[in-house]
Order: structure tokens, then sequence, then C-alpha cells
């Protein structure tokens, strides 16, 4: 490997990493109301939008998800008169910001089931000994309620954040030089099949153990602490 390969291969790992963790953070802001809202003993209308978005973004796959946004949405705002004439146009006629738009929703309808989940699976005893010690409703959602469900998804949450790296290869088909993009340039120019993309899938095996480990860690920590 070259320094033109390594300086490659760099900048893969660099776009693969800012555009998942950009994802992750803005969809989980995303998703933790939507969950509590799905857990919350309100009227079914109320639910119901966080229900049709979770629906379409979890029952259909995220490559097609990235084709409307990126294929679809994208390339047809462009042809809109005026539109080439906004000062954002340089940033939407760019791949990333769909690329990163499909996968924000898609991470925070799923995270959204993982959140509604942690918080419907409270042991009912807690609930009922925090109401038998004087706290208030806020009291329990905040010191009872959160605090465990936070516990009991993380590792669902863990599995969710490997999902969305392993999915995010699909960004080279937005012509994104991510990690797989640069495994496919470079099998391109030599027609070397192995070599790129054992090393894509080695970067990706590291990435994904350094996440597991990372929340070993943290639900270690908490499980002492609680």
């Amino acid at each position: 490997m070259d320094n033109t390969q390594l300086l490659m291969w760099l900048g893969g790992l660099w776009q693969t990493l800012w555009l998942v963790a950009c994802s992750l953070a803005i969809g989980l802001t995303i998703a933790i109301p939507c969950g509590v809202l799905l857990a919350a003993r309100c009227s079914i209308i109320w639910k119901l939008p966080v229900h049709i978005f979770s629906y379409i973004f979890r029952g259909t796959p995220m490559l097609v998800q990235l084709y409307v946004f990126y294929y679809g949405i994208g390339l047809v705002i462009g042809r809109i008169p005026g539109v080439r004439e906004l000062a954002l146009w340089p940033l939407m006629r760019q791949a990333w910001p769909w690329v990163m738009l499909s996968f924000i929703l898609n991470t925070a309808a799923y995270t959204a089931e993982i959140v509604r989940g942690a918080i419907e699976t409270t042991p009912r005893g807690e609930i009922e000994a925090a109401r038998s010690l004087g706290m208030s409703r806020n009291q329990i959602r905040t010191r009872i309620i959160l605090p465990g469900a936070l516990r009991r998804a993380l590792p669902a949450y863990g599995n969710e954040i490997i999902f969305m790296l392993h999915g995010s290869a699909i960004a080279s088909t937005a012509t994104l030089l991510d990690i797989t993009g640069v495994a496919n340039t470079l099998f391109t120019k030599t027609y070397e099949p192995f070599q790129p993309f054992l090393i894509a899938a080695g970067i990706y095996l590291a990435i994904t153990l350094c996440i597991v480990g990372s929340f070993r860690l943290i639900e270690k920590r908490l499980s002492a602490s609680a």
C-alpha cells in the first residue's frame, strides 16, 4: 500500500465516522421524544404520526430510502425554477446531506422503538415504590423510569449503532468515498478485488469491536452505580 492509497483509506474512514456519528446524534435527539410519546398513555391521535413514520422507515430498505432522497427528491428539487439561485443550493447539490438525511430518519425510527420498549418494560414495582415515597409523576419519570430505561436500552442501541455503521456502506452508491467507496475505487483502478475489500472488512471489524467494547464498559459502570 503506497501513501496515496493510505490517504484514501484515511479519508474514507473519516467520511464514514463523521457521517455515522452525526446521523446517530441527530437521530437520537429525534428518537427520544418520539419514543417517550409512543410509550405515553395518551390518545392514539397524538401517536399516529410517529407510528406512521416508524412503520415507513422500518418497513422499507435503507438503500431504497437513500435512492428516494438522493436520486428522487435531491435531483427533482434541482429542477424547480429558482432553486439554483438559493443560498443553500451549494449544499443541496452535494450528496452527503441527502445521505445523512436518510440515515437520520432511519436510525430515528428504530431508536424510537428501542426507547418505547425500554420505557414500557419498567418494572411496576419500582413505580409503586416511588409512589409510596410520595414522588410526583414528573419525579417518577425523571428519577425512576428514564434512568432505568437508559440501562435497558443500551444493549439494543449498541446494536443499532453497529447496524448503522454497516448500513453506511450504501453511501458509496451516492458517490461518497466512504470506506466501501474507497474499496470500490481501488478495485476499478487495480482490478484486484480481494485486497481492497479485505482491508475494508478489517476496518469495519475494528470499528465494531471498539463499539462493542465501549458499550460493555458503559453497561458495567451503570450496573455498578445502580
